[in-house]
């Protein structure tokens, strides 16, 4: 069997096709909540996303979690925390920053991502990863930044960059294919949890005000959070950190795509070249060569 045949039936493979297909769904949220956000408070509504996932998943697999290690169910609540860190950081930092800032900055998950590895795991990262970083770091630029100025806002929005990255390495590490339900559903009641504190310290959480933000809730909570983290969860026991950060990236380019298809905004050159260098440096770390730790997925279990 030749070596790109080997490469078409690896589970590797199949893990990227299936990130990519998170990020395609990731990518529509931008649209779904826009109009959600601007009539009910952040924090309410990412309790009510997770919450929900948390009951559905609980619903069809409810000893899921009875069936983990009690070392997997630790590493899941810390999972949990790094993602759910990342979402509260990043709301927090969308009050004095735009959404544009926000999706470049936030997307610096992708620089992040391969130095916690080496710095908490000693993982050394090939050059090749690292040109797929740089090339998405660019891209990314391209298809969001339209002037930065720094202050609190990007501060606190490159803090939840940071956990992000923390989170896709744990996972990495962690990720087991026959842990990965159980694992969505701990990190997903985690995230609720830490989303439940918060709303809940001005004395109530406040329910979706209409029928339409339900409709934004249930989608979210199915499709881009039971649905779209079990994916990654999985995806991310058959590759390296690194890997899976870059393809991460592709997240902006189909938001730029259903942004310009949906909601009628303008398609530029920006767009179109940064869109393009994610996608070359997505591939590039796809097919380029596998050499030492990138070629396989190590485990880390001593916690």
């Amino acid at each position: 069997m030749s070596v790109l045949s080997q490469r078409r039936v690896s589970p590797a493979h199949g893990a990227s096709i299936a990130l990519v297909a998170a990020t395609a769904v990731w990518g529509s949220t931008f649209i779904v909540v826009k109009d959600v956000i601007g009539r009910m408070a952040v924090t309410d509504f990412l309790f009510w996303r997770f919450a929900v996932a948390t009951a559905l998943l609980v619903v069809i697999r409810p000893r899921a979690v009875l069936r983990m290690s009690p070392g997997a169910r630790r590493r899941g609540v810390l999972l949990g925390g790094f993602l759910g860190a990342g979402f509260l950081a990043q709301t927090a930092g969308l009050r004095t920053t735009s959404a544009t800032v926000s999706g470049f900055v936030t997307g610096m998950m992708v620089v992040f991502t391969p130095l916690v590895a080496w710095l908490v795991l000693r993982q050394r990262v090939e050059r090749s990863a690292w040109l797929g970083v740089a090339m998405a770091t660019v891209g990314l630029g391209l298809l969001t930044v339209r002037g930065v100025s720094v202050g609190f806002g990007e501060a606190l929005t490159l803090l939840g960059a940071a956990f992000y990255a923390f989170h896709i390495v744990g996972l990495g590490e962690w990720s087991r294919p026959d842990d990965a339900y159980g694992l969505t559903l701990v990190q997903a009641a985690t995230v609720a949890g830490l989303c439940l504190l918060l709303t809940a310290a001005d004395g109530h959480v406040a329910l979706p005000p209409d029928r339409s933000a339900w409709w934004a809730v249930g989608f979210m909570a199915v499709a881009a959070t039971a649905i779209g983290f079990m994916v990654q969860t999985w995806a991310q026991a058959h590759l390296p950190a690194t890997r899976a950060a870059v393809i991460l990236t592709m997240e902006p380019v189909f938001a730029g795509v259903f942004a310009v298809v949906f909601a009628g905004e303008p398609l530029t050159w920006a767009i179109l070249v940064g869109g393009l260098l994610v996608v070359t440096a997505m591939l590039g770390v796809e097919l380029g060569p596998r050499r030492g730790r990138d070629a396989t997925v190590p485990r880390l279990e001593a916690l």
